[in-house]
This record gives structure tokens, C-alpha cells and sequence, in this order.
């Protein structure tokens, strides 16, 4: 009887008053043991497109010429970068800040803005230095991305794996305890993310061996999820 409820709460669910929906809760009964299991799952994903962010800087004795210098940087940066296709291109708006005059040097002002996009993996390498390699420039992490299409049949490939992987757990437990039965009463999801792949940096030797966007670690998934099971 409860399984059926919980199925039928979610077309219930938008029936019932604000007020009401506020004041009520959904008792969650279980007549046997109640046993609670986490289960979690990833998954690999190919490869698409790379997304790329890089800090582009300038240091001149003032604001304007800073500014001015870190205008020419960028126009040098932007053509390299519509030269390797990049989509999603996003430039901030410059900061700048007052470096105070130390024994050495003497005071500046040091202008910057942020670079990001999204670019084919083949156009790693070039990235790296081409780009990597202009005056100003900071690489961060590249990081893999999987093709967007398919982030719903991945979602539920996760769920299901992962789900599987609770339900394993609380049958050996229920086992452990002389029960057999499982009903599912409550499923909690706890998330997941994607890591980034690399940092890259440029390298000032033609003759070694490129950067390979196949050696970069793939887009993985993660999704963890908590169960409750009533056992009997």
C-alpha cells in the first residue's frame, strides 16, 4: 500500500493547497526493519570539446598606459584564438590595482581580465602554444566536456547503477539479519560533479612530443544517492 502512495504522491503533490502542502508531511511506514543503504556510480564519458580560461596581464608605470597595453594584448590574444575556432568566447572587464614601489622596483599599475571558450580537442596543442606562449598570458586548467546530447541517457544510466549498487548493499545486510524482502520507501540524491583534466602550459621546445587531448582524462560523472528500504 505504501509503494503505491509514493508512486501516485508525485501526481498528488501539485492537487494540494499551498498552505496545506506546508503544514502536511508524508509518513513513510514500514511495518518490518528499516535498513538504509548509499550507493554511488561514474561513468566515462568521450570527449567533445575542451573549455579553457586563461588570466591575461600588464604592468605599466600608469593606469592608462596599463590599460592601453592590455587592450593591444587582448586584440593579439582574440585573433589567435578565432584562428583555433573557438566558440563561447567570454572577456571580462578589465580590473587594475596599484602596485606600491618595494626597494627594486619602483611602483606600476598592473591592469588584467579574464579569457574563456570552448575548442575542439584537437586544437589543444595549438592552445598551448600559440596561445600559451603570447605576452601576458596565464593558462588554467583545461577541462574535458562531454557532448551535451547525451547527458540525459548518462543521468539515467548513473541513477540506475547506482541505485543497484544501494539495493546490493541492503539485501546483504537484510541477509545478515534473516530477512529477505526489500521495499524502497525513500530515494535522496547527493549529487556528483566532473573534474577538470589538466594544467597546460607552454613549452618552449618545437621538438618535443605535443600535447595530446587523448591523454587527458575524459569527462567522468559521479552520482551517490541514500535509500531507504523496508525489510522484512
Amino acid at each position: 500500500m505504501t509503494w503505491n502512495l509514493l508512486r501516485l504522491l508525485p501526481l498528488l503533490l501539485p492537487l494540494l493547497p499551498a498552505a496545506g502542502l506546508a503544514q502536511s508531511q508524508v509518513q513513510l511506514a514500514c511495518t518490518g526493519t528499516l535498513v538504509e543503504a548509499r550507493g554511488s556510480a561514474e561513468l566515462k564519458r568521450p570527449t567533445q570539446r575542451l573549455r579553457f580560461s586563461l588570466t591575461l596581464e600588464t604592468e605599466e608605470p600608469s593606469t592608462d598606459a596599463a590599460l592601453a597595453s592590455l587592450q593591444r594584448r587582448l586584440a593579439e590574444v582574440r585573433t589567435t584564438l578565432k584562428s583555433l575556432q573557438v566558440v563561447d568566447l567570454e572577456i571580462t572587464s578589465p580590473s587594475t590595482w596599484q602596485r606600491p614601489a618595494s626597494r627594486d622596483k619602483a611602483g606600476a599599475v598592473q591592469a588584467s581580465l579574464q579569457v574563456s571558450g570552448q575548442l575542439a580537442p584537437t586544437q589543444l596543442q595549438p592552445l598551448v602554444r600559440q596561445v600559451g606562449g603570447l605576452p601576458g598570458v596565464r593558462l588554467s586548467p583545461v577541462a574535458t566536456e562531454a557532448d551535451a546530447a547525451g547527458d540525459r541517457a548518462a543521468r539515467r544510466q548513473l541513477l540506475r547503477a547506482a541505485y543497484q549498487d544501494a539495493l546490493r548493499q541492503a539485501q546483504d545486510v537484510a541477509a545478515a539479519i534473516g530477512l529477505r524482502g526489500l521495499q524502497p520507501l525513500e530515494v535522496q540524491l547527493e549529487g556528483g560533479g566532473r573534474p577538470v583534466a589538466m594544467r597546460a602550459l607552454a613549452m618552449a621546445d618545437a621538438a618535443v612530443p605535443p600535447f595530446d587531448p587523448a591523454e587527458l582524462p575524459g569527462p567522468m560523472e559521479r552520482l551517490s544517492l541514500q535509500v531507504r528500504f523496508c525489510a522484512r
